[in-house]
């Protein structure tokens, strides 16, 4: 079975609909490195001419420049035609206009080695999952988008904000679903308990899984994904790469945004040597494996780069035989339980 990233996928009992292969845009908002305003709306561009429909921005992702870049690509193009979804719990501010005490993001000091984006400039993130909080964020959202409405709005890795999000941004987004300003509500987390929890308590529609279900991290299979299944909440699987350790298994690679330990790239490059036996690119299994379980609707690619977008569609069409696959459950590099792609009746 060979997926096509154009093929749209229903979420749930709403009326939104994904295309198998999203355009992620952290990225685009400079992560790691800047990129300029033309290129990551070439990119943009480029997503909507190879058949994508759906983009994921966050206010975090350039601190605002993201979601304005992702904007300015889809100026022209027919609102009923794509799908966003954006994210709520931190605001962009100037610096100058921070009020005292308030819950500052420390990953973005001036001078940090660290910082995670670049180009930011006099902005900073500050936490706010508040009811407030998340009115604000979507009406600023909106205007740097340049759109009239939200298709999906999450809630942003609430991980030392549970009760915040509880309290205060879940019941603005229910309000916000049932007025119809957005279509389909949910979380956006790199982790799964906190995932499986907001499935248990709260109704929602989908959630962003990113890379905790991946050829390398299966950890959302044993408990958040019959979950989501039972409940009818859609999954998209976001970081299928593990931030590059998957694209490339060699020491220096990334992990969760970090240097891998060498126990994940060891692992990484036995993954690749069944991968390499079958005559099959390693970035080919870990695009295809998420997309097989039944939560799953879509997978989001983070790329700066054409030629790394054009990848995508190429690895999603690639015959992958199940011997592969039957080999990696064999050398334990597989859940036992986990549903992998079926090799098509012609082969």
């Amino acid at each position: 079975m060979a997926f096509e990233p154009a093929e749209l996928v229903a979420i749930g009992e709403t009326r939104v609909r994904l295309t198998r292969l999203g355009l992620g845009s952290a990225p685009l908002g400079g992560l790691f490195t800047a990129v300029a305003d033309a290129d990551a709306e070439r990119v943009v561009r480029h997503a909507w001419d190879i058949g994508i429909r759906y983009f994921d921005v966050a206010p975090l992702y350039g601190y605002g420049a993201g979601e304005r870049r992702l904007g300015a690509g889809l100026a022209g193009r027919p609102r009923d035609e794509f799908v966003v979804s954006t994210k709520v719990g931190r605001l962009v501010l100037q610096v100058g206009d921070i009020p005292a005490g308030a819950d500052v993001d420390r990953q973005a000091l001036d001078g940090r080695p660290d910082a995670w984006y670049a180009d930011v400039a006099d902005r900073r993130i500050v936490f706010d999952y508040s009811y407030d909080g998340v009115m604000r964020s979507v009406e600023e959202s909106l205007a740097r988008l340049g759109l009239d409405r939200i298709d999906i709005l999450l809630i942003h890795d609430p991980d030392d904000h549970w009760e915040a999000a509880l309290d205060g941004a879940c019941p603005a987004l229910v309000r916000l679903r049932e007025e119809g300003t957005v279509r389909a509500i949910g979380v956006g987390m790199n982790q799964t308990p906190m995932l499986a929890r907001f499935a248990r308590e709260q109704d929602l529609d989908l959630f962003l899984v990113a890379g905790r279900y991946t050829l390398l991290d299966q950890d959302a299979l044993a408990e958040l994904l019959p979950l989501c299944v039972e409940r009818d909440i859609a999954v998209v699987v976001g970081g299928v790469m593990n931030s590059g350790v998957l694209a490339d298994p060699r020491p220096g690679s990334a992990f969760d945004y970090r240097p891998a330990p060498a126990a994940i790239v060891e692992r990484a490059r036995r993954l690749a040597a069944v991968c390499e036996r079958h005559g099959v690119p390693l970035k080919a299994a870990a695009v295809q494996f998420p997309l097989a379980h039944p939560a799953v609707v879509s997978v989001v690619a983070g790329v700066r780069r054409i030629d790394h977008l054009d990848e995508y569609p190429v690895l999603m069409r690639q015959p992958i035989p199940d011997d592969l696959w039957a080999e990696l459950r064999h050398d334990g590099l597989l859940e036992p339980e986990a549903p992998v792609p079926a090799s098509s009746p012609s082969r």
